[in-house]
């Protein structure tokens, strides 16, 4: 059965869009018929994605800073009235010992990659909550449950993020806001590259496998589209599988 999507009059907010699966998600989206708003803090990526699709509006917003958050997602719904999908993607991995993490270090990563998706979610649920219409989307790990060598700062807010999505989807089920997690496994992009270079890629690729970018992108799609009438739900994408290439 061959999925489509029709995302035709739809706003759909991306954060950490410039590379990776954000990328992914944001062209697709686009070439759906939807508004995508494309968030980052790399500016060169994030132009040069807007560049791809007419549909594509790169904005520059740092997720740890609370006052921006609030700023874009103010400018942005009144500009385009309505945010429908909010995609919250941005994320930061140092792999560092713990014994060796410095502070700032280990509070930059709970700024990003978990007070950044609160931000985030504050500022835009009131106008779903007004319109009885959303979706939220925001990403966890294999490492919350299983952690990994150097990943404790990342797992842990993987982690928290569960506990933080499952609550507060709770809170505005009544709404019609659906707020819902993915895991979408060990995925080739720029930030698994930092990450796990040397033995550590090479664990993966012969464990789990590595997927494409793109290979989260239908499961994405689906969770922002009103066929996923699920909410404080993690859609696991656990093993990579062959592709037909490769049959």
């Amino acid at each position: 059965m061959k999925a489509q999507f029709d995302a035709t009059g739809s706003v759909i907010a991306i954060t950490g869009a410039a590379n990776g699966i954000g990328r992914a998600l944001a062209l697709a989206c686009a070439k759906a018929g939807a508004k995508v708003i494309a968030l980052d803090v790399d500016d060169r990526e994030g132009e040069a994605l807007q560049s791809e699709h007419a549909h594509i509006e790169y904005r520059h917003l740092d997720v740890a800073d609370r006052a921006a958050v609030s700023r874009v997602f103010a400018d942005v719904l009144m500009r385009h009235g309505q945010i429908d999908g909010l995609v919250l993607g941005a994320a930061i991995q140092p792999r560092i010992p713990v014994q060796d993490t410095p502070a700032d270090t280990w509070q930059h990563v709970l700024d990003v990659n978990l007070n950044g998706v609160v931000w985030c979610y504050q500022a835009v649920l009131p106008s779903m909550i007004a319109r009885r219409a959303g979706s939220v989307i925001a990403f966890s790990s294999g490492l919350a449950s299983s952690g990994w060598l150097g990943a404790s700062a990342y797992a842990t807010t993987k982690a928290a993020l569960t506990a933080f999505v499952k609550s507060a989807a709770k809170e505005v089920a009544a709404h019609r806001v659906r707020f819902n997690l993915i895991a979408p496994g060990v995925i080739d992009t720029p930030q698994y590259r930092r990450a796990n270079e040397g033995n550590d890629g090479a664990h993966w690729q012969q464990t789990l496998g590595v997927g494409a970018a793109d290979d989260v992108v239908g499961p994405l799609m689906f969770l922002l589209s009103d066929a996923a009438s699920m909410t404080a739900s993690l859609v696991s994408r656990d093993f990579a599988y062959a592709s037909r290439d490769d049959a």
